[in-house]
């Protein structure tokens, strides 16, 4: 029973910061959800049990999920440890969990000459890429282009591509969609050699 209360106390709370963050007053968000303010207000306060009937639609006017109005607010493990999965000339460290930020996956990598050349890639989305040592060679349709330290790349992996180092070993930041990961991370002769 305990816990439920301190679910509850967090759930209202979220309402409220929610609420707040978006600079609505209570009018505001009763008028969104089709609840009356001094409903709202007794909800947010403790005054008054919350029903899932309410949640769904609160929920939705705050532009957040159930799922996430209600998840747990247990301790979990905020610290991510990578492990590094190797392939010929490319190491990489995920820095995210898996499904995490929307289904993007970040990850840090360190890109050798010995990395196997290919063939350019497709896939729908979009990259993103920010070099912390080094100097990336990006390969980009017909055109080659050096990012150096610092400079950071964004492009539509419609475009055919391939990042390499140039002139010595380099270091990347990178954003992937679902898609990129699974062309990049998990794609054929990537997960070979660990």
């Amino acid at each position: 029973m305990t816990q439920e209360v301190a679910l509850d106390a967090v759930i209202r709370r979220r309402i409220r910061g929610l609420r707040l963050a978006r600079g609505w007053s209570l009018d505001a968000l009763a008028a969104r959800c089709f609840l009356s303010p001094s409903t709202l207000s007794r909800i947010e306060t403790g005054h008054r049990r919350i029903a899932l009937d309410q949640l769904v639609p609160i929920a939705r006017a705050l532009g957040t999920t159930l799922d996430q109005l209600v998840e747990s607010t247990e301790d979990e493990d905020v610290v991510i440890r990578p492990e590094p999965e190797k392939t010929r000339g490319m190491t990489t460290w995920l820095l995210s969990r898996e499904g995490a930020l929307n289904g993007v996956t970040v990850a840090k990598m360190r890109i050798t000459k010995e990395r196997a050349a290919r063939e350019p890639s497709v896939h729908p989305g979009r990259e993103w890429f920010t070099v912390l040592s080094g100097t990336v060679r990006l390969q980009l349709g017909e055109r080659t282009i050096l990012v150096e330290p610092g400079q950071a790349a964004e492009f539509s992996t419609m475009v055919p591509h391939f990042i390499a180092a140039h002139n010595g070993p380099v270091e990347i930041l990178t954003i992937f969609d679902h898609d990129g990961d699974r062309a990049h991370l998990h794609g054929p002769g990537e997960a070979a050699a660990k």
